[in-house]
């Protein structure tokens, strides 16, 4: 069961740490590479205001984007913008993400994101929270996987294991940090390989963020996962 009001609090949290650690930064820095191939740190922000405006739209019934050509546009045309933009728009489409999510009143409702996937209304916040913190990674600004909250990195290896179960082109595969144990991939009796690493290395592998070097496999390769 989601709790909407908490997680609310937690993406609030995850935006003003990411606002102040992006404050320190200068001009230059903004329009330097992020770790997101193709993307400067400029982008990487952009793309988080404009995201909280899509939610909006999402809560309100419209379209998340017009197309995702739209949605490509709007990051590359905002993204050279000078930091002091950047940190207030930022700070104003997330300020219109938790109005519109205080205006809501169904959150048993199911909504459409981006590409037909639906969800029910009440995992919005989750994931917004998950946008603003692999976001905050990707800035490579200082923040890192291991700085994540202990309960975020939790909650987005259960996601992620979930999105990838089922999946037709990753083996049945049984993930543990020695501690707890998740299954993904193909449906299966038993898993054909098991993966063993700690949580943050889990969460980089699973995410995209990390090439899973860091990662032990047993029973086969490490799985190649397909890109979220």
């Amino acid at each position: 069961m989601m709790d909407h009001a908490r997680d609310l609090a937690s993406v609030q949290d995850a935006t003003e740490r990411l606002l102040g650690a992006v404050a320190a930064l200068d001009n230059a820095a903004v329009t330097d590479q992020s770790r997101l191939p193709g993307w400067t740190r400029g982008h990487v922000l952009a793309h988080l205001a404009r995201n909280a405006d899509a939610l909006v739209n999402v809560f309100e019934g419209r379209p998340m984007y017009v197309s995702p050509q739209a949605r490509d546009a709007d990051i590359e045309r905002d993204a050279s913008r000078p930091l002091d933009v950047q940190v207030a728009d930022v700070r104003e489409s997330a300020a219109r993400f938790q109005k519109a999510a205080a205006a809501l009143a169904d959150w048993s409702r199911t909504v459409e994101l981006r590409n037909g996937v639906t969800d029910s209304a009440s995992r919005v916040p989750f994931r917004r929270w998950v946008e603003v913190e692999l976001h905050h990674v990707d800035l490579g600004i200082g923040y890192e996987l291991e700085d994540l909250p202990a309960e975020f990195t939790q909650r987005e290896i259960d996601f992620l294991a979930e999105r990838f179960s089922g999946h037709a082109d990753v083996p049945p595969t049984r993930l543990t940090d020695g501690t707890r144990a998740w299954r993904t991939g193909r449906d299966a009796a038993e898993p054909a390989v098991t993966v063993t690493g700690s949580r943050p290395d889990l969460l980089g592998w699973l995410a995209g963020r990390r090439d899973g070097s860091a990662l032990t496999a047993t029973g086969g390769a490490l799985p190649a996962l397909p890109p979220l």
